[in-house]
């Protein structure tokens, strides 16, 4: 019986240990939880003039784009989905994937081929181990995302959205996979086509609606001409909107790290008392054994010299 209580003690003592580890764990993250909504709020107002400028070219000039052409018969797609590089989020990268893997699957419904991109290590190490090339992946930034990442990103897309129709690395369709911040409580696994271009107006909040059409446009002249206005004004809308993205999957990543520690945190003091009570039991277990074992060599005892 000693020997099992030294056990849970022991159990008792390395559960404390993982209980400080998951509070530190669940205050660092709720602390960069408000720095990540920060960075959105910071970002709304650039990317909703961005929109109302892109807009407004747009409508005015009625130029054709190559980011807004359409293709008659598109055959194939590229998904930058978007994950954590690290783990202890709870299900946070894993409602990304399933979400990923169900517009996957309407993709190759429509008979279109997927070429896969990917940020953060566990999207990379899921598509690596199941066999499933990723033409391109970016890690290292999932909690702290840089614009100068998304810029890259939306270059590389960019290059393959442009490229001639059989050219290698050629697509037709760019979607992106992330989860959008809806509240401390609530993340929520989005998939929305990027590319061709649907220009929308960004609301303060950052989400993204159709324009209103009572809104009226910017009038701007356009100098030195509306097609080298949208040359330089829609990759940056493309990168703004990755950025969004990106943003929006980091507040994503620390809310749901901070819930999953959180309830790792209220599981270690269940574990303390649920150990705490059966030590104290095993303990009074050990001291009635003893103590009936006393009483019975005195009971012995005095039979003895009773018969003597």
């Amino acid at each position: 019986m000693a020997v099992s209580l030294r056990e849970y003690r022991a159990r008792i003592k390395s559960t404390e240990s993982m209980k400080k580890i998951t509070r530190a764990m669940e205050l660092i993250a709720a602390s960069r939880i408000i720095k990540a909504q920060q960075r959105a709020q910071a970002a709304a107002p650039y990317a909703r003039e961005l929109t109302r400028a892109v807009s407004a070219v747009a409508t005015y000039s009625n130029v054709d784009h190559p980011l807004t052409k359409e293709e008659t018969d598109p055959k194939r797609a590229a998904v930058l989905v978007v994950t954590s590089d690290r783990g202890l989020a709870g299900a946070y990268s894993a409602s990304v994937l399933k979400e990923a893997e169900r517009l996957a699957e309407r993709l190759r419904s429509e008979g279109k081929e997927i070429d896969l991109y990917v940020t953060g290590r566990k999207a990379e190490a899921y598509y690596r181990f199941r066999g499933r090339p990723v033409v391109q992946a970016w890690t290292g930034f999932s909690d702290q995302p840089s614009y100068e990442v998304a810029a890259e990103i939306g270059r590389t897309l960019i290059a393959s959205f442009v490229k001639e129709q059989g050219e290698e690395g050629d697509v037709d369709e760019v979607h992106v996979v992330y989860t959008r911040f809806r509240s401390m409580l609530t993340q929520e696994p989005t998939a929305v086509r990027l590319l061709p271009l649907e220009v929308v107006e960004a609301e303060e909040g950052g989400s993204s609606e159709a324009p209103q059409k009572t809104e009226l446009l910017p009038l701007y002249e356009f100098e030195p001409s509306p097609e080298r206005v949208l040359d330089a004004l829609l990759p940056q809308y493309v990168q703004s909107r990755i950025f969004f993205a990106l943003l929006q999957a980091a507040a994503s990543e620390l809310a749901a790290r901070q819930k999953a520690m959180k309830s790792a945190t209220d599981n270690a003091d269940e574990l303390i008392k649920k150990y705490t009570r059966v030590a104290n039991q095993a303990r009074q277990a050990g001291i009635t054994q003893e103590i009936s074992e006393i009483v019975g060599g005195v009971n012995a005892l005095a039979d003895a010299q009773a018969e003597a």
